[in-house]
Parts: structure tokens; C-alpha cells; sequence
């Protein structure tokens, strides 16, 4: 059984892990094998380093004489691309060549680390104890911009028992004195790593969030495109296997109300049709029977039952679109020839201008095509006006076949662009019995052309008129 863990849990989990990585990583890398002092690269020591090379010096300078001295911090002057320096606490040069001392390195040289006033004196300084930190500081000086750092040190002059108060000087024109005063590499180093090892923890985290995030976002977007038979897949136990679970449940449910509502429309078109097509056959009975005052009152009610048998028929043929999507066999079509047979269906030959080509192949399955440019002619037809030509064209993009059909009326409005598709939708002001329709014919084009695996879209012209565009696979 599965540990079922939040979202949020497994979020703090991990925030937690990138943690203890990090540590770890600190203690095992940097003080195992540079020896550093615990997160001392972290907290900043730039004493650190002058302070281990003023050691080293003053072991080298123990005993030695001063011109033996000066040779020493030559060496370590080209060394450290820098200038050391070595004064007793009153100020006076001890070794190094020849400088004058700026007045505010002066001052901190000479101020006095001893004890306090009325305080015993202790050891002399430097004699013994644990080695301990030692006093340091790092001076500015401006015109000309220097940086000056300064350690303490024990210096051993001849015929003397105990070591002198004495000053390292170190000066740099840099604030990092290249490297002595300041290292930024194990700071640069750290935060690689840091941002490193987080990128290499949190990617793969955060990647499988949102590729399912992204995987039930175009699956939502299918189920709003009523394409219900998508699925997610439910392999996750936090909240985002519980949402992939209510979206598959979710396009199910869907699914199933469709096609049911579907199924229900198509079994009452049919069991429609033959009731009114025995009231058309009395109708003509009784017309023929009537007085010729009263077959006014018969025309009308052969015009009634004439709309309704149209509406059945369209709203059959809608429900069987939609419910042979699925079982539609697909095959090369000529657009060309479809487009003939749709425009002599709906006797629209001469209002028509085709820029199609012999060579212009979709795959589609032919009746449900055809039925569908004829469903689009009718509607350009019936809205572009007396005198109006309809143009169609047709570019092929990549693997797929853009139909475009466009007629220059009056257009509709824009909020109303995306529910042209929709069964039984019509705009406000074409509500009328001779002009409106049944509000099936655009919802026809959309399942029939569905069914072919392709989509349709519309949009306005400029100035006027309404385009219809239909994508197909290329054959």
C-alpha cells in the first residue's frame, strides 16, 4: 500500500532534504578537505588568511637579522603580489622597505593591547598560552585609494629574553589584496554548489508537478472541446492524483450525459417523422377538399408542419454526426469535387468562386463533407445577399488543409463569434421565422466535420463579411 502524502507535506519534506544535503555537503567538502573552520567560508574571515601568513612570517623572522629580515618580506611581497611590512607598536620600521605610515595606520598600531588600568600585567606578551586568534584590524586610506591590514606578531630582536610589540603591515590597492585580505573563491564556490545541488534537488520535483499540472490542463481543454473521451492518468497519491481522478470522472459523466441527450434527440426526430409526414399527406387531403376561401388556413398549416419536418431532419442529422464520430472511416477526398457536388446541392453554382485545384487532397469521409461545405454555403448564401459572391480557397499548412469560405455580409458580432457552433444558437437578431433558421446548420458543420478528425472556426472580415474556416489533414 502506497504512503498517501500532501502536496504541501511533500513540499516541506523535500525543503527539508535540500537542507540537511546542503550541511552535509558543507561539512564533508569544505571541512574535511580544506580544513576549514565550521562555516567560517559562510560567516566571513578575512582576518583568516593574514593572519596564518603573519605565523608563518614571524617563525621565518625569529632570530634573523633586520637585512635578513628585509629579504624575507621581499619574498613574500612578490609572493602575495603585495607589500609587507613589520613595525614595532611606537611606529618604528622594523623590516620591509622604506614607506610612510598614513596617520590612520599609525593610530591603530599604536594603540595599546595590554592590560587595562590597575590591572596585573600578566605574562609578557607573546610568551606562551594557547595560540589563540590575534589582534588584527584593516584600515582605508584614500589619495591614493589603499586598503592596509595589520597583525600582531612576536618579534625576537637579539640579547633580549622576551619578544618586542610588533605590527605586520600588509597593503593592497584591492579590497581583497589578492587573495590575503579577502578570498571571494570559497564564497563563489558555495553558492555554485548551493544553487547546484537545489537545481539538481528541486528540478526533477517541481518538472513531475508540472507535467501533470500541464497533462491535466490540455486535458480539461479537450473535455471543453467535448473530446470526452480523454483520459489522466492517476498514478500520484497527493492532491494531484485526487484532481486527475475527478477529471476522468468528470469527462465520463460527461460523456455519458452527451451522448445520452444526443441518443434522446435522435430517437424523438425519429419517431417524429412519420407523424408529420401524415399530417402533410392529410393536409394535402384536405386541401383538396376544402372550400378555396378557407385553403389559406391549410397553406399555413402545411408551412408549419414544412418547418418542423426541416427542423427534424436537421436536428437527425446533428444527433448522427455526433454519434458516428468515432466510427468514421477516413479516406483521401478531392476537395475539388466535394466542393462542385455541395455547390450544385445547393444551387449556389454561379454565386460561388472556387480558386480549388485538381491536386488538392484532404482526408475526410466524403459524405460528411460534403454535408458540411453544404451547411456553410447555405448559411454565406442566405446572409451575404442578393448579388453577393462566396469565395473559397484553400492553403495547405504543414500536413494540414486550411478550407476557407467567405462571403460578404454583414458579419455578426464578436461575442458572438465563439457560439456559432453551438445546436440551437442563433443571433438576437435573426430570430425570425423566414431569416433565423433552426440554429443546426453551423452545429451540423462542427460534428460533421469533427467526425473527420478536423476543426472549424470563424471569424469577421474587414470590412465586412463572415469567414468560416475548416482544417483537414492533408492527404
Amino acid at each position: 500500500m502506497k504512503l498517501r502524502f500532501s502536496l504541501f507535506t511533500r513540499i516541506l519534506l523535500w525543503f527539508f532534504f535540500n537542507l540537511i544535503v546542503l550541511v552535509v555537503v558543507h561539512f564533508f567538502l569544505f571541512n574535511l578537505q580544506f580544513r576549514f573552520i565550521p562555516f567560517s567560508s559562510l560567516i566571513g574571515d578575512p582576518g583568516n588568511q593574514i593572519e596564518i601568513v603573519a605565523r608563518q612570517i614571524g617563525f621565518e623572522i625569529r632570530g634573523l637579522s633586520p637585512e635578513e629580515r628585509s629579504q624575507v618580506f621581499e619574498r613574500y611581497s612578490e609572493t602575495y603580489n603585495g607589500e609587507f611590512l613589520l613595525f614595532d607598536n611606537t611606529g618604528k620600521r622594523l623590516a620591509g622597505r622604506e614607506i610612510a605610515l598614513p596617520a590612520a595606520v599609525l593610530e591603530k598600531i599604536r594603540e595599546s593591547d595590554g592590560p587595562g588600568p590597575g590591572r596585573s600585567p600578566g605574562p609578557p606578551p607573546f610568551a606562551g598560552g594557547p595560540p589563540g586568534r590575534r589582534q588584527a584590524f584593516m584600515v582605508r586610506t584614500t589619495n591614493p585609494s589603499r586598503y592596509w591590514a595589520g597583525v600582531r606578531i612576536p618579534v625576537f630582536e637579539p640579547g633580549t629574553p622576551f619578544p618586542a610589540r610588533s605590527t605586520l603591515i600588509a597593503w593592497s590597492d584591492s579590497i581583497t589584496g589578492h587573495g590575503l585580505f579577502f578570498n571571494p573563491v570559497p564564497f563563489l564556490v558555495i553558492i555554485g554548489l548551493v544553487l547546484s545541488i537545489s537545481f539538481l534537488l528541486w528540478f526533477p520535483f517541481v518538472r513531475r508537478i508540472t507535467r501533470k499540472v500541464k497533462e491535466m490542463t490540455l486535458a480539461t481543454e479537450k473535455i471543453a472541446d467535448e473530446k470526452f473521451d480523454i483520459r489522466v492518468d492517476e498514478n500520484r497519491t497527493d492532491e494531484l492524483g485526487r484532481l486527475a481522478s475527478a477529471i476522468n470522472h468528470l469527462a465520463g459523466r460527461l460523456a455519458g450525459f452527451v451522448s445520452g441527450q444526443k441518443r434522446f434527440l435522435g430517437d424523438v426526430s425519429h419517431e417524429l417523422n412519420s407523424p408529420l409526414a401524415r399530417m402533410q399527406v392529410a393536409l394535402s387531403i384536405l386541401e383538396e377538399r376544402i372550400d378555396p376561401a378557407q385553403k389559406s388556413y391549410v397553406a399555413d398549416a402545411q408551412e408549419e408542419v414544412r418547418l418542423m419536418t426541416r427542423l427534424v431532419g436537421e436536428l437527425l442529422t446533428y444527433t448522427k454526426a455526433g454519434m458516428t464520430k468515432t466510427e468514421v472511416k477516413l479516406q483521401n477526398v478531392n476537395l475539388k469535387e466535394v466542393i462542385e457536388k455541395a455547390s450544385e446541392r445547393e444551387d449556389v453554382i454561379g454565386k460561388v468562386i472556387s480558386n480549388i485545384t485538381d491536386d488538392q487532397w484532404v482526408q475526410a469521409q466524403p459524405e460528411l463533407l460534403n454535408r458540411a461545405i453544404a451547411n456553410v454555403l447555405r448559411n454565406a448564401v442566405r446572409y451575404a445577399g442578393e448579388g453577393e459572391v462566396i469565395r473559397i480557397d484553400a492553403l495547405r499548412v504543414k500536413e494540414r488543409v486550411i478550407i476557407s469560405i467567405s462571403d460578404n455580409g454583414p458579419g455578426v458580432p464578436v461575442e458572438s463569434l465563439d457560439k456559432l457552433f453551438d445546436p440551437f444558437y442563433r443571433i438576437e437578431s435573426d430570430r425570425g421565422r423566414d431569416t433565423g433558421g433552426t440554429g443546426l446548420g453551423l452545429a451540423i458543420v462542427k460534428s460533421c466535420v469533427e467526425a473527420c478528425q478536423g476543426t472549424v472556426s470563424a471569424k469577421n472580415r474587414v470590412p465586412h463579411g463572415l469567414e468560416i474556416q475548416i482544417s483537414l489533414s492533408s492527404a
